[in-house]
């Protein structure tokens, strides 16, 4: 009877299939495939989370292109608009609006009504454009465009900074047109910081407040902006540059006269303040700072804003690595690398001794209020801190116009800068 056991040729060992030799081979060659696959995808992760990382730390030093216009005009009629309700549509106060690739502009005024879908608000004037035809918007703080539309006599000057000549509106203290028997007073001056994306509109909301109490007022515009020349780079340096800029601008308000200048700013525009009068040579004649939902600590800001993106905490401290890198940060487009230490005034406290006045809304989901209110407890001695509660994120002029005005002058007062 024949042998019923397969014969093996080849190069196996003796006693050992060829069939089971191969599926050794087979298997290892999976377990090669799968490694170089795992391997790949892991790489490819990799890859993906440092480019997100970049992508992330870029956007912060970037200035925006266009802005975009997400608000949907539901109707307009009879002197009414009706948005798509959303956090800022529906805010209590006054407001710009911007349609049109902002082409057309409209000041809108209080909510009439709610329904959590649709909000309804007076339109209380169009300045450009067809409201009745556009389809899209924007809402912003700045209910003003210019000083005329404020009620105030202006001059356009140009501030000489260390990038070139900068636009600024000058509103001399005795020239306004409402202003009745207002004495002139030119060596007291405030100068108005605006923050990071907008331009110097957003800063005459201030006005105001500072003209009643006998204030010069100078209103800048700072590298990248849009209006005053852009820095070599063209990035932002999140106030560890732009503070150059409002140096020149103390400068030229040293030149004409003055002798105690407030610093303002809002949002970035804090930041820059702040940074003005640490490493100005003109700081002695700084009397005070006015901060509207400012940046008082950018590590804070940036991680809350990461935290909102749903960036890991890893991806977040290798953004701010780039950021602050001298190897890194010209990946970004920077020219420098970003000091973000001192930038911290939370912890830097201790180098500021004039008085400041801090206003911030507690609901401000863009830049956080706790360094704020960190700064007040660390310097309880220096700074006042004014709580609003539904105004967001450099809005607390819109929500209360009154209040807003009456704290600046109040704080003023209090500190003998009247």
């Amino acid at each position: 009877m024949p042998d019923s056991t397969v014969r093996t040729t080849g190069t196996a060992r003796r006693g050992t299939p060829v069939v089971a030799h191969g599926r050794r081979r087979a298997s290892r060659v999976a377990a090669f495939v799968v490694g170089v696959s795992t391997a790949a995808t892991a790489v490819g992760l990799a890859v993906a989370v440092a480019g997100l990382t970049l992508g992330v730390a870029r956007y912060v030093v970037t200035p925006p292109r266009r802005r975009s216009e997400k608000v949907e005009i539901l109707a307009c009629e009879g002197g009414l608009v009706s948005l798509a309700s959303d956090a800022d549509t529906r805010l209590p106060g006054l407001y710009s609006f911007w349609f049109d690739e902002g082409r057309g502009h409209a000041r809108l005024g209080d909510v009439v009504s709610d329904d959590g879908r649709v909000v309804v608000r007076h339109v209380e004037s169009v300045d450009e454009g067809d409201l009745t035809t556009a389809q899209r918007g924007r809402i912003t703080g700045w209910y003003y465009r210019d000083p005329a539309e404020a009620g105030f006599d202006f001059d356009e000057v140009e501030i000489d900074t260390p990038v070139g000549p900068a636009p600024a509106w000058l509103v001399p203290a005795s020239r306004r047109s409402d202003a009745g028997d207002t004495a002139p007073t030119e060596d007291r001056w405030m100068i108005g910081v605006h923050g990071r994306g907008v331009q110097r509109a957003e800063t005459l909301r201030s006005l105001a407040a500072f003209h009643a109490t006998g204030y010069t007022s100078l209103l800048v515009s700072y590298r990248n902006d849009g209006e005053a020349p852009p820095s070599i780079d063209g990035r932002y340096g999140l106030g560890d540059t732009e503070w150059a800029d409002v140096d020149a601008a103390v400068q030229y308000a040293v030149d004409r006269g003055a002798t105690s200048v407030v610093l303002m700013g809002w949002s970035m525009g804090g930041a820059t303040v702040l940074q003005t009068y640490l490493r100005s040579e003109l700081s002695g004649v700084v009397g005070g700072i006015v901060l509207e939902s400012p940046v008082v600590d950018w590590r804070t800001t940036l991680r809350h804003q990461a935290a909102a993106m749903h960036l890991p905490e890893p991806m977040q401290r290798a953004a701010m690595r780039i950021l602050q890198s001298p190897r890194l940060s010209p990946m970004t487009g920077q020219a420098a690398p970003i000091d973000l230490d001192a930038l911290d005034l939370v912890a830097g406290a201790a180098s500021l001794d004039v008085p400041i006045l801090v206003m911030h809304s507690d609901d401000d989901v863009f830049v956080p209020p706790t360094a704020s209110h960190a700064l007040a407890a660390a310097r309880p001695d220096i700074v006042t801190l004014e709580v609003f509660a539904v105004a967001r994120h450099t809005k607390l002029w819109n929500v209360d116009p009154a209040r807003f005005d009456r704290v600046i002058a109040q704080w003023l007062g209090a500190n003998g800068l009247r």
